[in-house]
């Protein structure tokens, strides 16, 4: 049945998109046009409210009805699904008219556009958490939201607007906690850390707070950063006795220790280890070389290999160091044996 609605919504929106454009009546006069707009808003026909709303502001500019439909302009693109239209009729009201009496409702307008702009046609049917996702628009309503209760305290709208803003408050913190447990998986310990804290510091009040301590303790626990680590354990412990992370009373990680082994040692239960890593500018065909001329250097048989006065076998690191060590030109020792 999902995908049934999903194909139904995708046909009636290229529907929409390529439906023509409502062409006004130009002999309707400023009365008119705002009425029958009015009529359009109360019968949620808002396609066509907005081209009657926008007729009336061309025809009309200084008209009795020129200010309220500039406002109800960014209504009606609110309502139709319009963010960006919405936003921008908002932010051309409040530049033009900043002493407007009602210029609040276009800041808590703007505001609520930013807060419905995350929750498009997927999420009206399918159950996507909103903590998971960009937080790009709830950042940006958080803070239209936030001008509307600096700017107009005593506004009809901002005890909606505080309310919306505890909500995206405890959004944002919730993401950055994602986002940290995502560096602890892998392995970017500090980034971790470094989230943590960030929500420790200014999402105060917020229930993702206990979380970002126990982020900040596993990773300094995995960094071997013991004092860090204890203290924002003991904060955790004292603030948030019953968080998930405390098992009578001891701090369980949400990670498992990272095991960096290869596949083949892990399938085989580490009886065939992987190479250890290599040292700074050495790499394995190096290795291998020099492992081939070692095996080659061992296989040769004892009685070919040169002796000492005491007739024992002389190694030929040794030898090749002596004979080197005494026969070495003054050129050699000039270029540092490059040219030997």
């Amino acid at each position: 049945m999902q995908v049934k609605h999903l194909l139904l919504i995708a046909i009636l929106a290229l529907t929409a998109a390529c439906s023509s454009k409502e062409v006004v009546d130009e002999n309707l006069s400023e009365v008119e046009l705002y009425q029958q707009a009015q009529n359009d808003l109360d019968n949620s026909s808002y396609t066509s409210a907005i081209a009657k709303l926008k007729a009336l502001e061309s025809r009309y500019p200084f008209g009795r009805y020129a200010d309220q439909a500039q406002l109800e302009l960014i209504y009606a693109n609110y309502k139709n699904t319009e963010p960006e239209a919405a936003k921008s009729a908002a932010e051309r009201f409040i530049r033009l008219h900043p002493q407007h009496p009602n210029v609040d409702y276009a800041y808590y307008l703007k505001g609520l556009t930013s807060f419905d702009q995350d929750v498009g046609l997927l999420a009206r049917f399918l159950p996507l958490d909103m903590t998971k996702r960009d937080p790009g628009a709830a950042r940006d309503s958080y803070n239209e939201f936030a001008q509307l209760t600096s700017r107009f305290p005593n506004s009809r709208y901002s005890p909606d607007a505080k309310q919306r803003m505890i909500y995206l408050r405890n959004l944002l913190a919730s993401y950055e906690i994602h986002v940290a447990d995502y560096y602890l998986t892998r392995q970017a310990y500090v980034a971790a850390a470094n989230r943590g804290r960030y929500v420790v510091e200014n999402f105060q009040e917020t229930p993702s707070v206990g979380d970002g301590l126990a982020v900040m303790t596993e990773a300094y626990q995995r960094l071997h950063l013991d004092e860090l680590a204890a203290t924002s354990l003991e904060t955790l412990k004292l603030n948030y006795p019953n968080h998930p992370s405390l098992v009578d009373g001891q701090f369980q990680p949400s990670v498992a220790e990272a095991d960096n082994r290869s596949w083949l040692s892990k399938a085989t239960l580490g009886l065939i280890e992987s190479r250890p890593p290599l040292p700074p500018g050495e790499t394995r065909a190096n290795q291998d070389v020099q492992k081939q001329y070692q095996d080659a250097k061992d296989a040769i048989p004892s009685e070919l290999k040169p002796k000492d006065g005491n007739g024992d076998a002389v190694e030929e690191e040794q030898h090749e160091s002596e004979g080197n060590n005494s026969d070495r030109s003054w050129f050699s020792y000039m270029t540092f044996g490059v040219f030997d």
